[in-house]
């Protein structure tokens, strides 16, 4: 909760920040923001496999939230976009570095019937400091009048805080420890991720496709007119419909059809992207963000808890890591498109060709594919 308070007051406010005070231009926005997310992304396969291979978790995440902290500083300093990218290089880094292992820390210490329930509520509480970050940079915006350098160092505090309670305040399971750890990227261990594990691969990476980074609901909202001391209240009503979404749904998703509720989480975004692509006014920008939030609490936690449930206990971070590998080089895409679509036929244009990526990944999972039983996607009613 604290890194993403720290974290989420310099994100909902940086791409005005790079547009209005840098001069950077939409599409290098959405090249930055595709950057920024797939390098987490594709750094959680290298830590997943660490933590594996050491048999260890905390320590891994323990530096991945230093990285994080030790980047917030640069925002408030950055004199040009290049300080600006490489600060969100560096933590986007460490976001990856402690992701894979702490998402199999959860798989690890609940029990299967929970997982979906577990991971929901993981999301949910991370997502309270995703919409506290931004009502604290509203009201930081509104009384040092839009000082956005100003804003960025107070983010630096709770980033800090973050790291403290995780090494002061987490102890690993011993059981982490009990049995003898092999080098999980072997040709051999990696066989051991089936056709059930890489089915869910394809299917996250479809979804990123899918949907690009929030940074455009942060900028449709000023191309809408809203004062920018209000901008990052758009990124609070989406994490607060996540945060209360998240974890009914993830106890849904351990008595429903995965593939049901995934295809369910499709249509809900698709609703999202054409109201926000038809938005004349902020109450529509509402709706279509308060939609996108629906579809982040249906499809996130389950997303997490099926890679669990089709991977080997002893490779769940490194198959933590293959997942976010495929679906970060499919963020870079996605956000990339989404900012060349802006910048050339406007933001509405974006929006509905976010739609029809939702359309093909809805036809892709409605198919007549044949999940292996042992698939969380199998159903065999389809």
């Amino acid at each position: 909760m604290l890194m993403d308070i720290s974290s989420e007051m310099i994100h909902s406010l940086l791409p005005l920040f790079l547009v209005s005070a840098l001069g950077v231009s939409v599409l290098a926005v959405g090249v930055i923001e595709g950057i920024a997310e797939s390098t987490a992304l594709i750094t959680k396969v290298f830590s997943g496999a660490l933590s594996d291979y050491l048999g260890r978790r905390k320590g891994l995440a323990v530096f991945g939230y230093g990285l994080g902290a030790l980047s917030k500083p640069v925002f408030a300093m950055a004199t040009g976009a290049g300080w600006v990218v490489a600060a969100r290089f560096v933590d986007r880094i460490g976001k990856g570095i402690r992701g894979a292992p702490r998402d199999a820390l959860v798989a690890d210490v609940t029990p299967p019937e929970l997982r979906g329930a577990a991971f929901g509520l993981r999301q949910s509480l991370d997502t309270v400091g995703a919409f506290a970050g931004p009502l604290l940079a509203v009201a930081l915006m509104l009384l040092w009048q839009n000082d956005f350098r100003a804003v960025f160092w107070v983010a630096v505090v709770p980033g800090f805080m973050a790291v403290a309670v995780l090494f002061y305040g987490l102890h690993e399971p011993a059981s982490q420890t009990a049995q003898k750890r092999v080098n999980p990227i072997r040709r051999e261990a990696l066989r051991r991720l089936d056709q059930a594990y890489w089915w869910v691969v394809v299917v996250g990476a479809i979804f990123m496709l899918a949907r690009f980074s929030e940074a455009f609901l942060v900028l449709r909202a000023q191309d809408l007119g809203v004062p920018v001391a209000y901008v990052p209240l758009v990124m609070v009503a989406m994490n607060l419909v996540y945060a209360a979404c998240a974890y009914p749904f993830g106890k849904l998703a351990d008595r429903m059809s995965h593939r049901r509720l995934l295809a369910l989480s499709l249509v809900v975004l698709v609703a999202a992207d054409v109201v926000l692509a038809l938005a004349t006014h902020w109450g529509a920008l509402l709706a279509g963000v308060a939609l996108w939030g629906v579809h982040m609490g249906m499809s996130q936690g389950l997303l997490a808890a099926m890679v669990a449930d089709s991977a080997p206990a002893d490779l769940r971070g490194t198959a933590y890591g293959f997942f976010n590998l495929v679906g970060g080089i499919a963020m870079l895409f996605s956000s990339a498109l989404a900012g060349l679509l802006w910048e050339t036929w406007g933001a509405a244009t974006t929006f509905w060709a976010g739609a029809g990526f939702c359309v093909a990944a809805l036809a892709a999972l409605l198919t007549n594919v044949t999940f292996p039983p042992q698939s969380p996607l199998y159903n065999p009613q389809k």
